[in-house]
């Protein structure tokens, strides 16, 4: 499995918090557990600090989980080891910050879910077609800067689907994906042949809703579902949603649920695998 410090923190941080709230417990029983302040107690549970080895096998014992103590050592142990992948695109014009948790969460998710209503979804893109939403979305922006934004779209395309990882991948497009023409005609022609590339990967599994199917009561904008690995225990995982003005990451079980439940009315209403490769084809023999 992939590792990311970024998020394997953010994990433990927030496991941290669900299970002593789970147990019933303040942080300041907490804190006495360990002989330490309230502060400290805040500070692991927002991933500010890390909890020293023997802080952490106290609380999880006062937490009622010693079974976990193993688990969670290991992991605390990988994220002071490891490294980001994206250090090397670590810019404020490359990567915003708010992009970096997104990057460590997607990089460890043995599963990852995706509506999209506009444009291919980032991990199926072309150079030219990341390029050409890159500018359609900040024409302001500096060309170099604009290119290393490519550089790390094409890595992480790289690093989720390449170097042997196979994470079951599962995106569903709306046709206006297909149909709006971004780059020009060339690109959009090699972008479209891309993803009937992509269509034939074992791991990846891509549907297109058409425009017959209709508007779907309850489903809304763009959002991606990232499922961690089973030993994680952490069954629906996180919903990321991205507008103009934020960024949200939904981990509760009762705000993923919803999106959870859109996904599967998404799956349902949308072409079956083999008919949107037939469509895709279709859309790519009126441009070519």
């Amino acid at each position: 499995m992939s590792t990311s410090p970024t998020a394997l923190k953010r994990w433990i941080a927030g496991e941290l918090a669900r299970l002593r709230e789970r147990k019933g417990a303040s942080r300041a029983e907490a804190a006495k557990a360990i002989r330490g302040s309230i502060q400290n107690i805040g500070h692991f549970e927002v991933g500010r600090r890390m909890p020293k080895p023997l802080e952490l096998e106290t609380l999880l014992r006062f937490y009622g989980v010693p079974d976990r103590i193993d688990f969670f050592l290991s992991l605390r142990d990988r994220s002071r080891k490891s490294t980001d992948w994206w250090v090397r695109f670590d810019s404020e014009e490359a990567l915003p910050d708010y992009l970096k948790l997104f990057l460590g969460i997607e990089i460890m998710a043995d599963k990852i879910e995706s509506w999209d209503t506009h444009v291919v979804p980032g991990l199926f893109q072309t150079r030219a077609y990341a390029d050409a939403i890159m500018q359609g979305g900040a024409p302001k922006l500096r060309k170099k800067d604009r290119e290393r934004r490519v550089e790390l779209r094409m890595g992480r395309q790289q690093e989720v689907l390449g170097n042997g990882r196979t994470p079951v991948v599962h995106a569903v497009l709306s046709e206006a994906c297909l149909r709006h023409v971004n780059g020009g005609r060339a690109v959009h022609v090699e972008q479209l042949a891309a993803l009937l590339e992509w269509i034939d990967e074992p791991n990846v599994e891509i549907q297109v809703l058409p425009f017959e199917a209709g508007l779907l009561t309850g489903v809304d904008g763009a959002f991606m579902l990232l499922t961690y690995p089973r030993e994680f225990d952490h069954e629906l995982g996180t919903a990321y949603v991205e507008n103009r003005i934020e960024v949200l990451y939904y981990e509760e079980p009762g705000a993923v649920a919803p999106f959870r439940t859109a996904f599967d009315q998404l799956k349902v209403q949308a072409l079956k695998p083999s008919d949107s490769r037939d469509l895709i084809k279709r859309v790519l023999e009126e441009h070519a």
